[in-house]
């Protein structure tokens, strides 16, 4: 089972040849998740071999266009190559009629359906879960109602030890008790502990995001101790007061935050495109926060210590 995050857009509202609009693409588990759909996503997704129809849920932070802009095209692009699966799509409330006003003036139809799931940007709760991820969103601080959102796998179950457990006379229905830390007692009242038969499990990782904010303590609780955190950096120190009026961060505020929250591992985007290069960024940040990376679009992340 892998964790990992492809970076489809790492710049902020204006795009460039380098950087395109927010977009991730995260897989958990084979779970297929798309956080944020900027302008030209679908392409950024044709150009990193990310298959189109994996795809089941997508989170969208908040109604800024960096954000959001690319995902009717997506949905038609979907549709298109004969898509047959439902999306759920987390976003505010009035996404829902954004996307479908759009479609329907088009007067298209999708083949398949389309399920939203409001989010207000002012509380936290659990968006999805099932036997091996939960999905996390909490709210962040920036000109309009914005969330973050924060990916976890639950807690695994142990290992069995194949060598102990080969002659030891255990039927086969016993295994998924003793995975989950449960004794055993077969019939003839023989014990089978299961700190004898099996490993620890192996760690659970998380991934926070934090998309367009200012400088905010209030969501440490949501990321402390997330394996890795994303978070905006549209600006460096020196056009700190233009990040406070624009509700944005500079990279060595997203660093504090990162060791207040005791992550393992910082991942800096949403670039301004007024910077031709990020060695200010990574500098201001690793003063503060040492195992900080500023992203790139392409880049393959695995979330793992």
């Amino acid at each position: 089972m892998s964790f990992e995050v492809t970076i489809l857009g790492s710049g902020a509202a204006v795009p460039t040849l380098r950087r395109n609009p927010t977009s991730q693409y995260v897989v958990c588990n084979d779970r297929h998740i798309l956080i944020d759909c900027g302008e030209g996503t679908q392409m950024q997704i044709r150009k990193f071999g990310i298959k189109f129809q994996r795809i089941n849920h997508i989170l969208i932070s908040h109604l800024h266009g960096d954000h959001f802009f690319g995902l009717v095209g997506l949905l038609s692009t979907m549709h298109l190559m004969g898509r047959d699966k439902g999306v759920t799509i987390y976003g505010p409330h009035e996404l829902e009629l954004i996307v479908r006003s759009q479609i329907e003036v088009g007067g298209a139809k999708l083949s398949f359906d389309l399920v939203f799931v409001a989010i207000s940007g002012d509380e936290s709760k659990l968006l999805f879960q099932d036997k091996l991820i939960e999905i996390h969103t909490f709210p962040l601080k920036h000109r309009i109602p914005t969330n973050g959102f924060l990916i976890k796998e639950k807690v695994k179950e142990r290992q069995l030890l194949g060598d102990t457990i080969k002659g030891a006379g255990l039927k086969l229905e016993y295994l998924p008790r003793l995975k989950k830390g449960e004794d055993v007692i077969d019939e003839n009242g023989n014990l089978f502990s299961f700190e004898e038969y099996t490993a620890a499990p192996k760690p659970s990782y998380s991934y926070a995001y934090c998309s367009d904010t200012t400088y905010w303590e209030t969501i440490i609780p949501f990321i402390e101790n997330a394996t890795v955190l994303y978070h905006e950096a549209t600006f460096i120190e020196k056009d700190k007061e233009r990040a406070k009026a624009t509700f944005h961060s500079t990279a060595s505020q997203a660093a504090k935050i990162a060791v207040k929250a005791n992550v393992h591992k910082l991942l800096l985007g949403h670039l301004s495109a007024r910077y031709d290069s990020t060695e200010i960024h990574l500098n201001e940040a690793t003063v503060i926060f040492n195992n900080s990376i500023v992203v790139e679009d392409g880049e393959k992340h695995i979330i793992s210590r």
